[in-house]
């Protein structure tokens, strides 16, 4: 790309897999776009950060847009499928996700990309924000722009602009969140000492030969680490981020490598404290996984996975700054049968992950967000809608990673790489209509934003939250937009196609409430699961019989994942 006069139409700050998808979608649809990251690596937390067992949007009817399609790239190109670990339903060393992203980014014309990046200020002209300086190889770049889009893990377009944000906990009195504290109970200290959730420094080990960890440590834990293995046994710590290739992601909440001390350091300003906050995260992971070595011998290894380093090239940030948005997505919009309608007129992507926060000092309870699903719990649908991605108080200006707007609570949920590549897709869409239109982000109507990401030529992303409506059905996108329009077409779950690396089973049905199980013909039990729709709406009524099955096997699940019933 050739930059006139240091100018750009699309400027993407990234380093998170929002700016990923931004940039991509951006370019993609015709306008020139910048990607600078601060790191070597593009993809946010599902690669540079290492979170490479990906939470959420794991039912078919929400595997679409750049996550759809990063997935089934994935399958394609690994031969062993996704099937190795238990805390997802799909797993894959962070080098195969980024190869796959950085290939995108080199195919897609209008899109360039610089790494190494650090984005020193950022200048504002009353509404809008016009010109950045970059700091690139040693040297300062001023860069002008048109829109900004704010990929980052932190929010740091916030920090550098001085947009009002928010930051930690809000108070159940502010939107009557049934988890939140109350204002009197934020008097408690820890809510200064833990104002935001802990990060982690992921750090991925290597098992070396046959899978036969030791139930039992072979050298007891540590005083630190005490109580890693209590409520899960070691082979199941273990298995929980296993990847291809017997890698393992080391991501453990439990008395394990999360890093509570001093988690507001990073939005300091301090020096020194972030300094001494990534020096503990880094040196609390590497301890954690030489107390695995110790507990299980010389078969656990660090990993070469990150430019022959074990640890992550970025701490895992659960949290960043929110934008104080047009519309503000709270706690009570994630749960099930509390839709929010206006939400979902406005809806640009679809998220499902059940919540989930991490503090050192407690754990925070939750109100329940999950569903029966496909023989298992499923986390309930919710939406993000346009409003959360910029504020009215900047016209040229939106959000496409964590820093989206949402409450304190919610983030628990809105906070996974799968959905925040989804909202990233949005944002790079949005951005380049405005560019193309030459409208300020607020004029955008947001029907023509989804009609875009919905017919979307080469990964078109869902907005109407229907488990029923697998990626892959004829007519997905018609079907999707009668439904925006308050039309519920009937249709029927389509059979899902074939997926590499799957096999076949005969198996004898079994439905217990919930839960299904298949028992072979030798008389194993199988529990079964399925993220395909037709599979749920015909399975527990096959009680009692014999089938065919095709689907793939997940020893550490365990369970075996049904993706079709053979004809």
């Amino acid at each position: 790309m050739a930059f006139q006069q240091g100018h750009v139409p699309v400027l993407v700050i990234g380093g998170g897999i929002g700016g990923c998808g931004a940039a991509l979608q951006c370019a993609r649809s015709g306008v020139e776009t910048l990607l600078v990251t601060p790191g070597p690596w593009t993809g946010g937390m599902i690669t540079s950060g290492g979170v490479s067992a990906p939470d959420g949007n794991e039912l078919s009817a929400w595997q679409s847009g750049l996550w759809g399609a990063l997935l089934r790239q994935l399958r394609l190109e690994l031969p062993d499928g996704l099937d190795h670990n238990w805390v997802s339903c799909f797993g894959f060393r962070p080098q195969q996700a980024e190869s796959i992203l950085q290939r995108w980014i080199r195919e897609a014309r209008r899109l360039s990309w610089w790494s190494g990046v650090e984005v020193l200020s950022l200048e504002r002209n009353g509404d809008q924000l016009s010109k950045a300086v970059l700091q690139r190889n040693g040297e300062p770049i001023t860069i002008s722009f048109d829109v900004l889009v704010d990929g980052s893990e932190l929010g740091d377009s916030l920090a550098l602009a001085d947009i009002p944000h928010r930051l930690g906990w809000d108070s159940q009195q502010q939107w009557g969140e049934p988890s939140a504290p109350s204002a009197e109970a934020l008097k408690d200290p820890f809510f200064e000492r833990e104002p935001v959730q802990s990060p982690t420094w992921v750090i991925h080990g290597q098992w070396q030969g046959p899978w036969t960890p030791p139930e039992q440590p072979v050298e007891p834990f540590s005083a630190l680490f005490k109580g890693c293995a209590d409520r899960f046994s070691l082979p199941q710590l273990l298995s929980y981020g296993r990847l291809p290739g017997q890698q393992l992601m080391l991501n453990w909440p439990l008395h394990g490598n999360d890093w509570p001390v001093d988690p507001g350091a990073v939005f300091s300003g301090d020096a020194q404290r972030q300094r001494e906050q990534l020096t503990g995260l880094r040196q609390h992971s590497e301890a954690f996984l030489a107390q695995l070595q110790a507990a299980c011998g010389p078969q656990l290894q660090p990993a070469s996975a990150f430019a022959g380093e074990a640890l992550a090239f970025q701490p895992y940030w659960r949290e960043g700054r929110r934008l104080i948005g047009a519309t503000t997505v709270i706690e009570q919009d994630l749960l099930p049968h509390s839709p929010n309608a206006e939400h979902q007129q406005q809806a640009i992507a679809i998220g499902n992950y059940a919540n989930d926060h991490h503090y050192g000092e407690r754990e925070w309870p939750l109100a329940d967000k999950s569903m029966a699903w496909g023989g298992r719990r499923s986390g309930t649908p919710f939406v993000i809608p346009f409003g959360a991605l910029y504020t009215p108080e900047i016209s040229n200006l939106l959000m496409a990673d964590k820093s989206i707007s949402v409450s304190h609570m919610a983030n628990g949920a809105t906070r996974m790489g799968p959905l925040l590549l989804l909202v990233g897709q949005a944002a790079g869409q949005a951005a380049a209509l405005c560019v193309q239109q030459r409208l300020a982000v607020a004029e955008l109507p947001v029907s023509e934003l989804q009609r875009q990401l919905l017919n979307d030529p080469v990964a078109p992303s869902g907005v109407v939250p229907c488990p029923e409506l697998p990626w892959h059905q004829p007519d997905w996108a018609q079907l999707q937009l009668d439904r925006l329009d308050g039309e519920s077409t009937q249709h029927q779950p389509a059979t899902a196609p074939h997926e590499p690396a799957s096999q076949q089973q005969r198996l004898l049905i079994q439905i217990d409430g919930e839960r299904w199980w298949g028992d072979t013909e030798s008389g194993q039990r199988l529990s079964l699961i399925t993220l395909e729709p037709q599979v749920q709406q015909v399975l527990p009524d096959q009680h009692g019989r014999w089938l065919d099955l095709e689907g793939s096997a997940n020893p550490f699940g365990p369970w075996w994942r049904v993706n079709r019933l053979c004809p």
